[in-house]
């Protein structure tokens, strides 16, 4: 299969090309070197690869920053967005565009599913919910909006190599216990993106399957690396400094749509990424 992967550098991208190239994919591979934001410079490179899946990842990411800088946040995860998309219509390409679980308010108890009404609280999730609908209109044939959660997977910043760092000098770590989410691994995202990539389009969940806090996602990654830091819980105020950016209090994605691909649950994933990175 012909494919072609914006944000290609990142976290996720990285792993992506990896495993399609894996499997013999003949992937065209892009990042900054193109800019999403100018429909004359995306547009031809998508035409010359003729890909049978564009796999949309390039994304405005820095979620606090985003609250200073809207506008060029707005500019890649709206208008890049749709830009992607255009060309991928023209190509008569399907497109899998990975969104967030910020595009959801986070006060539903019961999580979310994903025809629920998003009521995003930040300007990051305002953008990414901006993207979402400008490629659904601008390719409403062929885009597939896979929503995730709490990222992580080596090549980049996250959560769980933050807290292995912050462990092999402190005895004890401040998180927060209040906001509850997905844990997804890279790892475990990747082939569910390829799966929805072959389902009809419209918007999936592509989360970590079960919940748990950042507290409690903390105790898991010292636990099963072995790590005797302990975690003290605390509410999202008591974080000193506060973040800019209002987070989700509970932002669990649900999986309702038949023939959707499920991710096992976030501590599995977890337990595979840790022996994966000690075998590195």
């Amino acid at each position: 299969m012909r494919t072609l992967v914006t944000g290609a550098r990142g976290m996720l991208g990285r792993d992506l090309v990896s495993h399609l190239e894996a499997r013999g994919d003949e992937v065209t591979a892009i990042d900054l070197e193109v800019d999403v934001t100018d429909q004359a410079a995306i547009a031809p490179v998508v035409a010359e690869a003729r890909p049978e899946v564009v796999f949309h990842l390039a994304a405005f990411t820095d979620v606090d920053g985003a609250e200073t800088r809207e506008a060029a946040a707005l500019a890649v995860n709206q208008a890049g967005c749709a830009n992607v998309a255009r060309a991928a219509r023209a190509a008569g390409a399907s497109l899998v565009v990975v969104s967030t679980d910020y595009v959801f308010s986070g006060e539903a108890e019961a999580g979310y599913a994903e025809d629920d009404p998003p009521g995003p609280r930040s300007a990051y999730g305002r953008t990414k919910l901006a993207g979402e609908r400008a490629a659904l209109a601008a390719h409403p044939d062929g885009t597939r909006i896979c929503r995730t959660a709490w990222l992580y997977g080596r090549g980049g910043r996250n959560f769980v190599e933050t807290m292995l760092t912050l462990s092999a000098t402190r005895d004890e770590v401040r998180v927060v216990a209040d906001q509850v989410g997905c844990p997804t691994w890279t790892g475990d995202l990747v082939p569910a993106l390829i799966r929805c990539a072959a389902l009809p389009p419209g918007i999936f969940h592509t989360a970590g399957g079960g919940q748990t806090s950042w507290a409690g996602f903390a105790e898991a990654i010292f636990a099963q690396a072995g790590r005797p830091t302990r975690v003290v819980a605390i509410t999202t105020e008591e974080l000193d400094p506060p973040r800019p950016a209002p987070r989700p209090r509970r932002s669990v994605l649900r999986v309702t749509r038949p023939g959707a691909p499920r991710l096992r649950d976030w501590s599995l994933a977890l337990g595979d990424y840790l022996k994966e990175r000690e075998r590195a």
